[in-house]
């Protein structure tokens, strides 16, 4: 009888899969501990990274908004006075006075404004002369003129002005050109200006 049953007992172990024979037990704590581990240093350097990507579009939107404010103001003497002209060829104009140049584009050097972004911008120019000869100059663009000045009378001074806004692509360049036989006067009080800002980029 204990022969049979222990044979019985035998056959019914052996119907029974192994899988389900077998107990399960939890992971090694040590494997477990090693995946966290991967797994908190690949967050952290997702972190980073998003945090320095964040940081270079921080950087490029503060630096597109800076580029987006040019304004500026000029004079052609910073003291005394001064006239020039009459000139025998059209000749650029260069304004060393400059109180306000925000956005650095305009150059007090070289008398050129130099467009930093795309979009429109408006310009102004003041010609300041007296009785001995004519006032006469073009806002250029590149190497185009575009709007004039004149004035030309017998007796005291003289003023003459103009404005216009242009839709500039990056590194055009604006500048005021004195025509031949002309002259422009300025002295401490700053007659003769150049002055431009950018309205809007585009």
């Amino acid at each position: 009888m204990k022969i049979s049953v222990s044979f019985t007992l035998l056959l019914l172990l052996g119907a029974v899969p192994a899988s389900e024979s077998q107990q399960t037990y939890p992971p090694d704590i040590n494997t477990v501990l090693t995946q966290m581990a991967a797994w908190l240093v690949q967050m952290k350097a997702d972190m980073i990274t998003g945090q320095a990507q964040l940081q270079t579009q921080l950087d490029t939107l503060k630096q597109q908004q800076l580029v987006q404010q040019v304004a500026f103001s000029a004079s052609l003497v910073v003291a005394g006075e001064s006239r020039i002209g009459p000139v025998t060829l059209d000749t650029t104009l260069i304004y060393k006075y400059v109180p306000t140049n925000i956005g650095n584009a305009y150059n007090s050097n070289t008398g050129l404004f130099s467009a930093p972004v795309r979009g429109a911008y408006h310009f102004e120019w003041h010609f300041n002369g007296d009785s001995s000869g004519g006032s006469a100059g073009w806002l250029v663009k590149n190497s185009q003129k575009v709007f004039a000045v004149y004035e030309q009378q017998a007796t005291g001074f003289m003023s003459v002005s103009n404005g216009l806004t242009l839709l500039l692509e990056v590194g055009d360049v604006v500048f005021v050109r004195l025509a031949a036989t002309s002259f422009v006067f300025d002295n401490f009080n700053h007659h003769t200006t150049f002055s431009g800002h950018l309205l809007f980029p585009m």
